[in-house]
């Protein structure tokens, strides 16, 4: 059959990780092909910004973990204060076993000098790294002395694999010091490697980037609602002119008649005339050419200072979102909470690498799922790839922990497809797609792709469609205009990636079947081990999407998924030409303004004839 001969080609995750650091490190931004007044890089040029993003993942990653740690540490040591040396003990053991990167972890006493160790199984450091390692806890004793907390440097310098913090208790000199492992640096390295084709991957064949001549992008005005503090607003076509005695009747008339307006509003000799046809610009010549007034300006749109209930961005407690997550804000997804935070029985199937099962910022969000290539066993995410998506879409929200999903309620309904090094055929994408429709998925994430056109592929696309689902899909890394599939696909909403600045990813494909863009750089979320990592590519930008068609299907269940996508393109920040275009799609995605639309606002009646047909059709079909 033609399918099988697809289902020999390896579907990789396209889209998972690139890097450019998280922009709140003080760090500069290198010139990216995204400016697009430039060409885009050759061969040699972009394989050169491949490497520093990986640096910069690399390095936010890190810290990442830094903080994850600190804040574990200080529960510690707030926890030794309170309860008894053996439940201290069991606590710190069950840290260990959930949270592999925690080596080693000692009491310091400066009282008597003395440390209690609780080392984890399987720890291991060859000589000279036990040399280091002894040489910074005596640096972190110091400190704790002095009532202050401690990071070493990473090390060995060549290849990290430890570093050393520690973190004061209250009563002075005492404190916790934990040596921690950073194998997960190596882990980001070759999982980054494979996915930015820094190497040839998958080993079976090579993908070609092209280089192509890009667009310029023009000036967006209030993007975001920070931009709000640089600009004024006024009415287009309205102009407010004062004059020095009052106008006639016959001069009204006059006016009037030229700018084809109404009776004008009037407060003693100040007049507000509104065009039908001029704009306020072309109202300013018209006056100060023909009148001679005492002064012209735009009728200002004034707002109250006290922002509305409904206007205020919900700001979460979870410790990593105010200083990494900045793809939340940018998309205005804390507005958009206030509209909808999602609901538990929307399921959202991610056909991926699996799931970190017992991630603590996951609990409670997974659902059992399916293993494709060994249905008897559970969809464990070997790779890494699958949790990070999860966490973007759901991670536990205001928990005090970790980072922030984008839905605060709906359930993860893991599917492994794609085998530990990232790879998978069409046949089990395809059946993961099938089986997730079959067992309630509503949305559907893809943060992978290939190349090739499969007609087996797209049979299971289509039949998910046909069943309500809206699928989204990642168009890859590679930098070029080629279709990867199933995110061209008609059916399936397809997601380009954006950097911090709204600008096209240099590392991110486009072409003339992208719909949309998302935050895709250096995005912060779980990872397996109980861990955190930033990571970059379409494939981080895919589950924004995915997100919002959740919350959308929250918000307003009667939407079908053709309405759910069409308020998704119709909802954007439009980026680069106006309207569609190759670079953006419609634009980036704007949380607020597509849950505003789908039901969060007066907007929601463009849908409700629909919602009224489907609810009678359902009354007419139990009455048979």
């Amino acid at each position: 059959m033609k399918w099988f001969r697809w289902a020999l080609v390896g579907i990789a995750g396209i889209a998972a990780a690139t890097v450019i650091g998280l922009y709140p490190f003080n760090e500069k931004a290198p010139q990216q092909a995204a400016e697009q007044t430039k060409p885009v890089p050759g061969p040699k040029e972009e394989q050169r910004l491949k490497q520093m993003m990986l640096h910069r993942d690399m390095t936010a990653t890190e810290r990442l973990i830094r903080m994850d740690t600190k804040g574990h540490l200080r529960a510690l040591s707030e926890a030794s204060r309170k309860i008894h040396t053996d439940k201290l003990k069991s606590r710190v053991t069950e840290l260990q076993k959930g949270h592999q990167q925690f080596k080693s972890i000692l009491w310091y006493d400066s009282a008597n000098g003395k440390t209690k160790e609780i080392r984890a199984a399987h720890y291991k450091a060859n000589p000279e790294e036990q040399k280091q390692i002894a040489s910074y806890i005596s640096f972190a004793k110091k400190s704790l002395q002095k009532g202050k907390s401690y990071e070493s440097p990473a090390f060995p310098q060549k290849d990290p694999k430890f570093y050393i913090t520690a973190e004061p208790a209250k009563q002075g000199g005492n404190g916790v010091i934990a040596v921690m492992d950073l194998g997960i640096l190596g882990k980001v390295k070759e999982h980054q490697h494979k996915n930015l084709r820094l190497i040839p991957y998958p080993k079976e064949g090579k993908y070609k980037v092209e280089s192509v001549e890009t667009d310029t992008l023009r000036d967006i005005t209030v993007k975001t609602g920070h931009d709000n503090e640089k600009a004024s607003h006024y009415y287009e076509n309205e102009i407010v002119v004062t004059f020095k005695h009052g106008l006639s009747t016959e001069d009204r008339k006059k006016i009037m008649n030229d700018l084809h307006c109404k009776p004008p509003q009037k407060i003693v000799n100040t007049y507000i005339f509104r065009s039908d046809k001029l704009t306020m610009n072309e109202l300013k010549d018209y006056f100060l050419k023909n009148w001679q007034p005492d002064y012209v300006e735009p009728h200002y749109l004034y707002m109250t200072n006290e922002t509305s209930l409904d206007d205020t961005p919900l700001i979460p407690n979870d410790m990593l979102f105010s200083e990494y997550q900045w793809n939340l804000p940018i998309i205005d997804t804390t507005r958009g909470w206030k509209l909808s935070k999602g609901t538990n029985d929307v399921i959202v199937g991610v056909v991926d690498t699996g799931v970190d099962l017992q991630h603590p910022d996951l609990k409670g969000r997974l659902l059992k799922g399916y293993n494709v290539d060994a249905p008897d066993e559970d969809p464990i995410d070997d790779v890494g790839h699958g949790t990070h998506v999860a966490g973007i879409i759901a991670a536990n929200t205001n928990n005090s922990e970790g980072i922030a999903g984008m839905m605060w309620s709906g359930k993860i309904l893991p599917v492994k497809a794609l085998d530990k090094s990232g790879a998978g055929t069409t046949y089990s994408v395809a059946q993961g797609i099938i089986w997730a429709t079959d067992n309630g998925a509503k949305v559907i994430n893809m943060s992978l792709g290939n190349y090739a056109d499969a007609k087996f592929l797209h049979e299971a696309v289509k039949y998910a469609f046909d069943h309500d689902v809206v699928l989204v899909a990642a168009t890859g890394n590679d930098n070029t205009e080629r279709p990867g599939y199933p995110a061209a696909y008609p059916e399936v909403l397809s997601v380009s990636a954006t950097d911090y600045n709204l600008k096209k990813a240099s590392f991110s494909n486009y072409g003339d079947y992208v719909d949309v863009m998302a935050p895709g750089e250096s995005i912060a979320s779980t990872y397996p081990d109980n861990q955190y990592a930033a990571l970059s590519g379409t494939s981080m930008a895919c589950p924004h999407v995915t997100a919002l068609a959740a919350l959308i299907r929250s918000i307003n269940p009667e939407l079908k998924n053709t309405e759910v996508m069409d308020i998704i393109r119709k909802n954007v920040i439009d980026l680069g030409t106006a309207g569609h275009d190759k670079y953006y799609g419609y634009g980036q995605i704007d949380v607020y303004a597509a849950l505003e639309a789908a039901g969060g606002g007066d907007a929601s009646l463009q849908f409700w004839p629909q919602a009224i047909e489907r609810k009678m059709d359902r009354a007419i079909e139990r009455l048979k």
